[in-house]
């Protein structure tokens, strides 16, 4: 007989493929923008709230650790309790066009924001839009051996690699 499972269950298979804790290390000789702050709040905030994450062989919720030397990206993963899971490396090099595009359309946006028309924050902000997007896919294809993730949740490591790369 079909079953729905109970609320206990449901939570446990909710939280089973999940990022519960969130640790992003910046370099302290780099500053951050306001905006970039912001950013990087809102992201984890987001990726908290609502996030795909998952690893073969090992149950959620996790905790990532990400970090930067500003070529490569370090993801540390470990269960709820700090117990290192696994962790991998991931080069930067093939990111390099899209974050310097996407750095270039963010700044326009701002100053966009402050100065035109909707119209045009609109036509930016889909430029915008799309890099985020082309950047999440790209993070999804080289993150794929190591991690089972979606887009709104790659979108939003994205951001936080954007971040922790920031040259302000």
């Amino acid at each position: 007989m079909n079953e729905s499972p109970s609320e206990d269950k449901a939570v446990k298979l909710v939280n089973k493929d999940t990022i519960g804790q969130l640790k992003v290390e910046l370099d302290p000789n780099k500053r951050i923008t306001t905006e970039q702050q912001h950013e990087q709040s809102v992201a984890i905030y987001d990726i908290l709230d609502e996030n795909y994450f998952a690893l073969e062989h090992h149950d959620g919720p996790y905790c990532l650790h990400m970090r930067t030397d500003s070529r490569h990206i370090y993801f540390d993963v470990r269960d709820s309790q700090e117990h290192p899971l696994t962790g991998f490396v991931m080069a930067l090099g093939p990111f390099r066009r899209i974050i310097k595009d996407y750095f270039e359309v963010c700044e326009t946006y701002y100053d966009a924001i402050r100065t035109k028309s909707p119209s045009q924050i609109q036509a930016i902000d889909m430029g915008r839009r799309a890099l985020h997007n082309e950047g999440a896919e790209l993070l999804i294809s080289r993150i794929q051996k190591y991690i089972d993730t979606d887009k709104p949740t790659s979108r939003r490591m994205f951001t936080l690699i954007c971040v922790m790369i920031a040259r302000k």
